[in-house]
């Protein structure tokens, strides 16, 4: 049985679906299991834990083959971070107690670096704390996710428009889909191995702001443009779509850190790996909904 932490978001439903595909047993970690009828309805054992609690998320990781562990996504934290930090800890905790045989870690591209990353600071903790466990882990580390451009569904249908933060709109950057780091955080839950891995995940290829905006011209019919926001004006835009006024500063450096090349991958040491979905694919199902 592998446990896994996040099975109710995009991420953790993949790679449950793949483990179940495979005839593997699965342990979802929840917080509430009103949210998680249907995956005890497909055969998967619930365990209730907030992730500050680390006695219940001990219970949770205890007697599993292994572990795949996420922390939430917190697109406002306070200065410093404070919430990645008290989760982190109470997940240092649980596991050093559960013992789990092995764990895979959902982090990101960039997190390797110290410091100008913004919101992806937190995956760097994440590493920081948790690479330094006597277990064997695997830090999966993921590109910016194509389902992002979901939320741009709309105004391109609408409006003919997809707002681009990714400067100039041309720059290609590493994206991928979140079936495909499903299927490989799956793929290495099933594995051994020793010591800390580095997995870095990206699509078949790079894409931009314009290649979104064709792409959603193919699908939908009709053209589509992407407008440059001007960086000036993100964070009253921000806070329009209801951020907390004095905490869009990590979202901007994060974007400021991909439109520079700071953002990247590691490569030296790391296993690089490539998906298959393409992004034209996601923007697909995501019109279907």
């Amino acid at each position: 049985m592998y446990a896994l932490i996040g099975i109710t978001g995009k991420v953790g439903g993949s790679t449950a679906r793949a483990l179940l595909n495979d005839g593997d047993r699965v342990r979802g970690i929840v917080r509430n299991t009103a949210t998680a009828v249907a995956w005890r309805a497909a055969g998967v054992e619930l365990s209730v834990a907030d992730m500050t609690d680390a006695a219940a998320l001990e219970a949770g990781l205890r007697g599993v083959e292994g572990a795949f562990v996420m922390i939430p996504p917190n697109f406002a934290p306070a200065d410093g971070f404070p919430e990645t930090r008290a989760i982190v800890a109470a997940l240092r905790k649980a596991i050093s107690a559960a013992r789990p045989p092995k764990v895979v870690y959902l982090s990101s591209v960039g997190a390797h670096q110290k410091s100008g990353l913004g919101l992806i600071t937190q995956l760097h903790i994440l590493e920081e704390e948790l690479g330094s466990l006597a277990i064997p882990s695997a830090f999966l580390r993921a590109a910016w996710f194509m389902e992002n451009y979901q939320w741009d569904v709309d105004p391109a249908r609408e409006r003919g428009e997809i707002d681009a933060f990714l400067s100039p709109v041309d720059r290609a950057i590493p994206m991928v889909a979140t079936q495909d780091i499903g299927r490989l955080a799956a793929k290495t839950l099933q594995q051994e191995w020793d010591g800390n891995r580095v997995l870095e995940l990206e699509g078949p290829a790079r894409y931009s702001p314009l290649d979104a905006a064709a792409a959603f011209s193919r699908l939908l019919n009709r053209h589509v443009i992407a407008k440059s926001v001007p960086r000036g004006e993100w964070a009253a835009l921000f806070e329009k779509q209801g951020m907390v006024p004095d905490r869009t500063k990590p979202r901007i450096e994060m974007l400021d850190g991909f439109n520079s090349g700071w953002i990247d991958f590691e490569r030296s040491g790391a296993e690089h790996v490539s998906g298959r979905r393409t992004l034209e694919e996601v923007l697909q199902e995501g019109l279907r909904r």
